[in-house]
Formats: structure tokens, C-alpha cells, sequence
């Protein structure tokens, strides 16, 4: 196959809200739309804060719902340039917002079987008990391919140096 053929039907959609591990995987999903001569669908999944129930009950519930709905479309917006820069990833890309929780608003999302659909996979440790539904519900919901990719491995690294910032603990400068 020579070129790129844009009307190829695969997508690599990928879950984006811009902490380390979805950045992580936007990076893995860009690298395998470009293998795959796919498009990428990186998707911001956004629920209002305290629910549904609780955006209705507001007297501006509409106002308020659009502005939520703007900011998210300028969080995801940002990752990407950030992410990308003027040149792009070199494929095909359709930014989408969804109203929902992520694991379902991703999974509504990759809904056909030649789909990819690539997600970070959380946190190491201890805190990964308490991490990861987002990837696990892709996983046993998806009818497509699921990549949970993996922390980066400076996570770890950035824990470190917040946990010594947070109790305040020396910096050992010999090694540096």
C-alpha cells in the first residue's frame, strides 16, 4: 500500500483528560494511527460536577452545561497542541467532547470492530486499587481491540519529588 488512503475505516480513538497517563496514551495511540494509516478520535469524556441530577436541580442549568461543554473542548483542545504542535501527529484527527462518564463514553465511541481503542491503564502501587475503572470498564465493554498502555515510567519520578515537596524533605544534591 503506497500513501495514505483516507477513506480507510479504521480509528484509533483514544481516552484524553490530560494527566500524564492519557498523555501517555495519546502519544501510543498517534504512533499506532500512523502504522495503521488510521484515523485518530482522541475523546474528552466530561460529566457535570455533582452528576446530572445535580446540573438539573441549578436554576442556569443550561448556561452552565454550555460552559462546562466549552471548557472541555479547550482542555482537550490544549492537550493536543501541547501534545502536537503546529505539525500535527501525521494522520487524520477528529476531536470529539462527550457528556458522560469516560469508560462508556469511550466505549460508545469505539463501537466497530476494526477500531482501536487505546487507554492509560492508571497508577502503580498502592493507589491502583483505587485507579483504573476507566481502563477496566473498556476492557470488558469494548467490541474492538482494547492497548491499555502502561504508566510512564516518570510518574514514579514525579510522585517522588511531590511526596518530598509535600513533607518537605531535603534534596540530596551530591548526585547531581
Amino acid at each position: 500500500m503506497s500513501g495514505y488512503d483516507g477513506s480507510a475505516a479504521t480509528r484509533v480513538v483514544v481516552g484524553v483528560s490530560g494527566s500524564l497517563n492519557s498523555v501517555t496514551a495519546l502519544r501510543r495511540a498517534a504512533a499506532l494511527a500512523r502504522r495503521l494509516r488510521a484515523q485518530l478520535w482522541p475523546v474528552l469524556a466530561w460529566e457535570p460536577p455533582g452528576g446530572d441530577s445535580a446540573a438539573r436541580r441549578s436554576p442556569a442549568a443550561g448556561l452552565l452545561v454550555e460552559e462546562w461543554q466549552r471548557l472541555a473542548k479547550q482542555r482537550l483542545a490544549s492537550v493536543l497542541e501541547e501534545i502536537f504542535d503546529a505539525e500535527g501527529p501525521g494522520v487524520p484527527v477528529r476531536p470529539l467532547v462527550v457528556r458522560g462518564a469516560p469508560g462508556p463514553a469511550l466505549v460508545a465511541t469505539a463501537d466497530r470492530e476494526d477500531d482501536v481503542l487505546v487507554v492509560g491503564t492508571g497508577r502503580r502501587g498502592l493507589q491502583r486499587a483505587f485507579s483504573g475503572r476507566v481502563s477496566r470498564h473498556c476492557l470488558a465493554h469494548a467490541v474492538c481491540p482494547v492497548l491499555a498502555v502502561p504508566p510512564s515510567p516518570l510518574e514514579s519520578e514525579l510522585l517522588s519529588v511531590h511526596r518530598r515537596n509535600t513533607w518537605h524533605l531535603r534534596i540530596d544534591t551530591r548526585g547531581l
